[in-house]
């Protein structure tokens, strides 16, 4: 039986030692940095689903800034509309006072100056801006929403009838504003016209009953108009749950991509070690072995 030995192994000897040097090298950096997949060559199908749920997060992130965004004008427009109601009950009860038979010329006008107050309270509650854009003014929101006659309450809207929306997340948006022209001059109750009405009413003590019931009319609307804010303030709450555990969901998916075990990569890193040290130990003997030409002198 022969046997064959192979005259050179250096070459070999040299490739197992690079092999177990970038092993090692692996381990090292698996250890150092926490992840299994430090480049594309580690692991291209990871790194292409790392890639794309990054994009996601950055959406989300966006999605999460918009609705902070949105979320505070709502808060605003739902706050200056819940004064508007505080001042419309308050504009009903002094009309029913002014309704009493029993008042004369003098308490009937004192009356009719609240009112005025009040319609310019209302002004400034409608003419509100947020960030520098009035909230009120359908996309017009430079212009300044309302004016209002300081003799007659006669009121001019100089915004616009239009609504713009905001994406939430993907496939879901919400309209961002109410014009003011549905707000305060509404067919259905018209707040600023019901004032003007019962200022009127008052001055020249004739229809104040159906004056006040205007005013009536006019807070019912806005609180049904108010309606939208409190439903789009849940529908943002809604939302930012669902991309904060999407977010959560997507961290938690690329550390199972990427992230390595600290115990696998430990023991990794420890039988890595042995093994070159082996090698560069079994290659220093090897090759101070004497040749067999040393022997055939």
């Amino acid at each position: 039986m022969s046997i064959r030995l192979n005259p050179d192994l250096l070459p070999n000897l040299l490739l197992s030692i690079q092999q177990s040097r970038q092993s090692l090298d692996t381990a090292t950096q698996q250890l150092s940095t926490g992840k299994k997949v430090n480049s594309l060559g580690d692991d291209p199908s990871a790194v292409a689903q790392l890639v794309h749920n990054h994009d996601q997060a950055g959406q989300d992130d966006q999605f999460l800034k918009n609705q902070s965004t949105i979320q505070a004008q709502f808060q605003v427009a739902d706050s200056t509309l819940s004064n508007v109601v505080t001042v419309l009950t308050r504009a009903v009860s002094i009309g029913t006072e002014g309704a009493n038979g029993t008042l004369n010329d003098a308490d009937r006008q004192a009356i009719a100056e609240e009112v005025r107050g009040l319609a310019n309270q209302l002004l400034s509650l409608a003419n509100v801006a947020y960030q520098g854009s009035y909230l009120f003014a359908g996309t017009a929101v430079t212009t300044q929403p309302f004016t209002l006659d300081p003799t007659t309450l006669a009121i001019t809207y100089n915004g616009n009838a239009n609504t713009t929306s905001v994406q939430l997340s993907n496939g879901n948006s919400i309209g961002n504003n109410v014009p003011g022209s549905q707000l305060f001059l509404n067919p259905g109750g018209s707040v600023f016209g019901a004032l003007q009405s019962l200022y009127t009413a008052l001055q020249s003590n004739t229809n104040i009953p159906a004056a006040v019931t205007q005013v009536q009319n006019a807070l019912s609307e806005v609180n049904t108009q108010r309606v939208f804010y409190g439903n789009g303030l849940n529908q943002i709450t809604l939302s930012e749950t669902f991309l904060s555990q999407e977010k959560v969901n997507l961290s938690t998916q690329e550390n199972s991509l990427i992230g390595a075990d600290p115990a696998t990569a430990a023991s990794d890193l420890s039988q890595a070690q042995t093994a070159y040290q082996s090698e560069l130990a079994a290659t220093a003997r090897i090759l101070n072995l004497p040749s067999l030409l040393n022997f055939l002198q």
